[in-house]
C-alpha cells in the first residue's frame, strides 16, 4: 500500500550543513531526485552502516527500499515542498530523511491509499 509523505524543507540552503549524508542539492527538483533515490535503493543505508561502530548489529530492516517510489518537489519563495509516494514505512521514510535533512525539515501530512 502506498503511502504519501508531505514534507517541507523550511530552509532548503541549510540543508547542506546537516552532515556528511545531507542532501547535495539546491532546488526542488534536485532535493526531490536525491530523496527518490535514497528510497528507492539502499545505497544512502549502506554507506550511513558502514560508519556504525558494529554495522552487523544495524538491523537490516532499516534498509528497505521502494523501486517504485515517486518524488515530486515544488520551490515556493522561502520554501520547499516535497511529496513522496512509496510503500516505506515511516520508521524508515523518517531514519533517511534524518540522514538527509537533519532536524530541518517538517512532515506536514500522510495520507495511505
Amino acid at each position: 500500500m502506498a503511502i504519501r509523505y508531505h514534507i517541507r524543507l523550511p530552509e532548503p540552503d541549510k540543508l547542506g550543513a546537516n552532515g556528511e549524508f545531507a542532501f547535495r542539492s539546491k532546488g526542488a527538483e534536485g532535493l526531490a531526485e536525491e530523496l527518490q533515490a535514497a528510497l528507492r535503493s539502499d545505497a544512502l543505508f549502506q554507506r550511513w552502516r558502514a560508519t556504525q561502530e558494529d554495522p552487523d548489529a544495524v538491523d537490516p530492516a532499516l534498509g528497505a527500499v521502494d523501486p517504485a517510489t515517486r518524488v515530486h518537489g515544488e520551490q515556493h519563495d522561502l520554501h520547499i515542498d516535497l511529496t513522496v509516494e512509496t510503500a516505506i514505512a515511516g520508521s524508515v521514510f523518517k531514519q533517511r530523511m534524518r540522514l538527509l535533512a537533519g532536524s530541518a525539515w517538517e512532515l506536514r501530512n500522510v495520507t495511505a491509499g
